[in-house]
């Protein structure tokens, strides 16, 4: 169930609503405001506000209140130096107001993006729905062996198949006493700030979520990354597509100087140096750890330097 019904007739009246406005507009975001974009299987995200565009990104940082002579090419080129060194507060003058759908173990790890205001559906004062992330067999995979927090290599059909019906069956059973527990005919009833307590972490919340484009653009890039968890990262990748349509000219040079770029090390940038004199480089002499030399040489993939 995307949006309720009620939401989906606040949704549709809104978008049948038209009013002249004296606000820079976002043509792309436009047609994107209030349509719910799905993710995984109960999901979704969608913008329900936004404030400025790349040319709000640009006025901030010239100071100016009029476009003058200014070409989309010079308003581009403004944008990628202000990306390229890292110059953050003219991305700080636009806005967006997203409302989600999602599950409450991914909602705990969105939280950590402390940078952004937050109003989440209330379990104290009413009773969520029955709506659990299950996840497809293909996600579901065994602990990495080299990475503490992320996961490794799918699991077997067999496995899977019991993992999936133990989520089903526990989630099943969890929201049935969830229900008993709160249920006031003849008894009582437990107060729902404390029978939330019972339901698992893969029952589903709806937040608003409001933040500026440059604290955005920080949480893609950790939340877009293949290191990421892939249940926040197909949020992320959803978002993206809304912030392409918003900002293109801040989009591109984000795709180019934070997505698509590398950092190095000083010693990654040293060993560089020495490939291209000519010199043999190891891990042993590189100056440095293990995890670091194995990201490094991912960088060229898989192809030590200097071999």
């Amino acid at each position: 169930m995307p949006l309720t019904p009620e939401q989906q007739a606040e949704s549709d009246a809104l978008r049948r609503e038209s009013r002249p406005t004296l606000r820079p507009v976002s043509p792309g975001m436009e047609a994107r405001l209030h349509v719910p974009v799905p993710v995984l299987d109960h999901g979704f995200v969608r913008v329900v506000d936004y404030m400025g565009d790349d040319s709000a990104v640009v006025q901030a940082a010239r100071v100016s209140y009029g476009k003058g002579t200014r070409s989309v090419s010079s308003d581009e080129g403004l944008i990628r130096y202000l990306m390229r060194h890292a110059h953050s507060t003219p991305f700080e003058m636009c806005e967006i107001k997203l409302h989600v759908k999602l599950p409450v173990f991914v909602a705990r790890q969105w939280i950590r993006h402390r940078t952004a205001s937050v109003n989440e559906y209330s379990a104290r004062y009413s009773v969520l729905d029955r709506e659990f992330y299950i996840p497809a067999p293909e996600h579901l995979a065994a602990q990495s062996a080299t990475n503490n927090q992320g996961r490794g290599a799918a699991l077997g059909a067999e496995e899977a198949a019991r993992v999936l019906a133990w989520l089903r069956e526990d989630a099943a059973r969890a929201y049935g006493h969830y229900e008993a527990m709160i249920a006031t005919e003849g008894q009582q009833g437990l107060a729902r700030e404390l029978a939330r307590m019972d339901l698992p972490m893969n029952v589903y919340t709806q937040w608003y979520w409001k933040a500026n484009l440059h604290n955005l653009l920080h949480f893609l890039r950790l939340r877009m990354d293949p290191h990421a968890q892939w249940e926040i990262r197909v949020y992320a990748e959803a978002i993206a597509g809304l912030v392409r349509d918003w900002v293109p000219l801040t989009w591109r040079a984000f795709e180019d100087w934070r997505l698509g770029a590398v950092t190095l090390s000083a010693q990654g940038v040293e060993v560089l140096r020495r490939r291209l004199r000519g010199e043999r480089v190891t891990e042993a002499d590189s100056g440095m750890s293990r995890g670091e030399w194995r990201e490094f040489v991912a960088l060229w993939g898989g192809d030590e330097p200097g071999r």
